[in-house]
């Protein structure tokens, strides 16, 4: 093969559609803009205007609470991950790991607002974790490998109705 026989795949280039090139072309006059009016001129397009008419996203009743602003922003960390970096000697095992030591080891880039523990891969490794939350499975698995669990969070009340 030589320098001059190098070729795109066909069809890697497509040439762009030339508009506003006479009747025949099929995108001609109007090129494709359809009539007049603001959505036929360059730049100016309304997201949601409904000509005039009260837009869907006005018209529909706003309702509930968004917890988005207030949510914690945790970490998670799968049990695989932990257990390569106890491997590799980044983590130490007899310590007890949280988020500070996590982000030391180099598994956690930052500790945001704490660890959520998920509990994908197994950890062999006996290991006291302090950590915001922890799922079912990671307890589990850290809990038959001898170690523990501790989560930060705050427990859930239940609120009773009065009678």
């Amino acid at each position: 093969m030589k320098l001059h026989e190098l070729a795109d795949r066909p069809g890697a280039r497509k040439k762009r559609t030339r508009v506003g090139r006479g009747i025949g072309s099929g995108s001609g006059k109007t090129a494709g803009r359809g009539g007049k009016g603001q959505t036929a001129r360059s730049g100016v397009r309304i997201k949601g205007f409904e000509g005039g008419q009260m837009p869907l996203h006005r018209r529909l009743p706003k309702r509930g609470f968004k917890n988005a602003s207030f949510a914690r922003k945790l970490n998670e960390v799968n049990l695989d991950k932990i257990q390569a970096a106890i491997d590799a000697g980044k983590l130490d095992a007899g310590a007890t790991v949280d988020a500070e030591a996590l982000v030391k080891a180099g598994v956690l880039r930052r500790a945001k607002d704490g660890v959520r523990l998920l509990g994908s891969g197994q950890i062999k490794a006996k290991v006291a974790f302090s950590v915001w939350g922890a799922s079912k499975a990671a307890r589990q698995a850290v809990e038959n490998a001898g170690g523990s669990v501790t989560v930060l969070a705050p427990q859930r009340q239940t609120s009773e109705q009065p009678a």
